[in-house]
């Protein structure tokens, strides 16, 4: 019975190997536990709260093709032009169900399966990953789209090859599991291998940790093609003696007077297309207040995805850039990866 915490993963900066692994994509999109009983179908999310009304034309999908009586692990994503399109998904949190209905419509969501938890009356949570992954395939073996099986590969090399060709449709790196693991809820016992790259970042503001003591967080800005500087995301992480360091390096910049800012207004100035300070669809309750501060700091930051014109997750703060211009921090200098039909993604287990 929902809710159930998801077994989670640790990052790795390399592709483990030895020992019996079993490697899959990861996608990118929101993680969800599927309980089905019969005509009764509830979606938890991974911090266990209800998904069902945000995703209401996934809900007949999975009756269609699930098993009768089960519990599947796996993630929802919504596929773009370009690929998987997690802000889309984004989108979907959304109070007013008129709006999530419109969504639906417009942009269907998917839900890739690469766990099961549990078939008819048996709890499976105490079997090996390696008999849950067959279970699962016996049980999705005529499922049809928008449910899908990840692909897996128990080769490394395949699975370094998915790594460096799948980007470009969207997926955020590579999953490798134990196959002698059972299903460890909240736990971090499987790896996740994700790209990292760098790149030099306008600092626009910051805000304060939730202790209030010293910097929670960086805002990171980029330039664009029309010279404007869009909020790109933010840098965290930081360790307590560096979050009160940054409250005294970052003193002469800071400013009260927004007037000559580039992220002045929240709604008025249409060349800015981001804005830090904006409503958190997901946690509606969090404070998102910020401090701003004279756009002529520079950083580089460790980060792993762009969506779009935004870092997809927190970066890393790596150093200072007092070599670099503000103006010289643009979109230019970030590699792009190359598109990938996500048929290709879902074809490559056969």
């Amino acid at each position: 019975m929902p809710p159930v915490s998801p077994m989670l993963a640790k990052l790795s900066r390399q592709m483990p190997q030895g020992g019996e692994l079993l490697y899959e994509p990861k996608w990118d999109g929101f993680r969800c536990i599927v309980f089905r009983d019969g005509q009764e179908m509830e979606l938890g999310s991974r911090n266990e709260r209800p998904l069902t009304r945000y995703f209401p034309e996934l809900v007949g999908s999975l009756l269609a093709n699930l098993p009768e009586r089960c519990v599947l692990d796996g993630e929802i994503v919504i596929v773009g032009q370009s690929g998987l399109d997690f802000d889309a998904l984004l989108q979907r949190i959304h109070p007013a169900a008129s709006r999530v209905k419109l969504l639906a419509s417009e942009t269907p969501s998917s839900f890739v399966a690469f766990d099961i938890l549990a078939l008819d009356d048996k709890d499976l949570r105490g079997e090996t990953f390696g008999s849950r992954r067959l279970v699962l395939e016996r049980a999705l073996g005529d499922a049809e789209p928008p449910v899908y099986l990840t692909p897996a590969t128990s080769d490394p090399v395949v699975a370094m090859d998915w790594f460096e060709r799948f980007e470009g449709a969207g997926l955020d790196g590579v999953v490798a599991k134990p196959i002698g693991l059972g299903y460890r809820e909240g736990e971090r016992v499987m790896w996740k291998v994700k790209h990292e790259r760098t790149a030099d970042c306008v600092v626009g503001g910051f805000r304060w940790h939730k202790d209030g003591t010293g910097v929670g967080s960086l805002l990171l800005g980029l330039y664009d093609e029309h010279g404007s500087l869009q909020h790109a995301g933010v840098a965290s992480g930081f360790t307590a003696g560096l979050r009160t360091s940054l409250v005294d390096y970052l003193a002469p910049y800071r400013s009260e007077d927004l007037e000559d800012h580039p992220w002045r207004a929240m709604t008025a100035d249409a060349g800015v297309k981001r804005r830090p300070g904006g409503l958190s669809r997901w946690n509606a309750g969090k404070d998102l207040s910020w401090q701003a501060l004279a756009p002529e700091l520079v950083c580089e930051v460790g980060y792993d995805h762009l969506q779009g014109d935004r870092f997809r997750h927190a970066t890393s703060f790596r150093r200072w850039r007092g070599d670099r211009a503000p103006g010289s921090c643009t979109y230019a200098q970030l590699e792009v990866a190359v598109p990938e039909e996500l048929a290709r993604v879902f074809g490559a287990g056969e």
